[in-house]
């Protein structure tokens, strides 16, 4: 990992520089003499950790602390001073940094920090990739989601009824079916409506006389031609073809009957419909 050291004594400098390059710490990348420096080489070369002193001129540690976290949140800093004043050192954890290494410098604990520092930036490294992951799903969830409401309204779209009244309620019901993975073998109709309203029959009449506009549409297009690809497509698959039928003989003026729409078979073709590209 990249390291970088802001110190104003060189000899501290050479010290640190000699422990992390025997001990095979990380890769120094530079040093800097001050706080102003310090934080235009951090804005620079991007270090995974940077060991900072405490009592700077330009800029003490704490402020410099309080700007490079603000800037980079998963940057680790160290802090490193001579200073045992409780007060002092409470106030360098707060500003953001990960650990205190108290002056003079010691080889072992400066080895024994740095590795902390190094498996805690690792553990972050993985659970950002296990939530890069999580989140790539979700939205891979969402997006499968919305291109099946997206079908719905298609095939609404299709049958005429995207501007009726009951559009929007069938719509919810579909997505309530796909967000519970269940179908119309889990409800009634009235079952169904009474997760969205206490006026259960209001909205039922409403489903009712939406998927009735898209039987009449149908039953319209089967007398034009009987081979239109919406009419094959949907008159079986949402409605019962007989219905449709009667519904055209009714349009033809053959019979005062009317075709009749089943609520539970209308709902679960339009479902079968938005589930058979997967």
């Amino acid at each position: 990992m990249n390291i970088f050291i802001i110190e104003d004594d060189n000899s501290i400098i050479r010290i640190l520089e000699k422990i992390i390059t025997d001990r095979n710490l990380g890769t120094l990348l530079g040093w800097a003499n001050d706080g102003i420096d310090g934080l235009i080489e951090i804005q620079n070369l991007k270090p995974d950790i940077v060991l900072v002193d405490l009592l700077m001129p330009g800029k003490d540690g704490i402020t410099l602390v309080k700007e490079v976290k603000n800037m980079y949140p998963n940057m680790q800093l160290i802090m490193i001073s001579q200073v045992t004043s409780k007060d002092m050192i409470g106030k360098a954890y707060q500003s953001g940094i990960e650990y205190f290494i108290s002056k003079p410098i010691n080889a072992i604990e400066v080895e024994s920090v740095i590795h902390k520092v190094q498996d805690k930036i690792k553990m972050n490294q993985k659970l950002s990739k296990i939530q890069s992951l999580f989140t790539n799903e979700q939205n891979q969830v969402i997006q499968k989601q919305e291109n099946k409401i997206e079908e719905v309204k298609r095939v609404m779209q299709r049958i005429g009824i995207v501007g009726e009244s009951g559009s929007q309620d069938i719509i919810n019901i579909i997505k309530y079916l796909l967000d519970t993975k269940q179908d119309m073998s889990d409800f009634t109709v009235k079952e169904l409506c009474s997760h969205f309203t206490d006026q259960v029959k209001t909205m039922e009449q409403r489903i009712r006389r939406t998927a009735t506009v898209g039987m009449i549409n149908l039953a319209n297009l089967g007398i034009e031609d009987y081979m239109n690809e919406i009419f094959t497509e949907y008159s079986n698959g949402l409605y019962n073809f007989e219905q449709i039928k009667i519904e055209m003989d009714h349009i033809r003026g053959k019979s005062k009957k009317r075709g009749k729409v089943n609520l539970r078979k209308f709902i679960d073709g339009i479902l079968f419909y938005c589930n058979r590209n997967e």
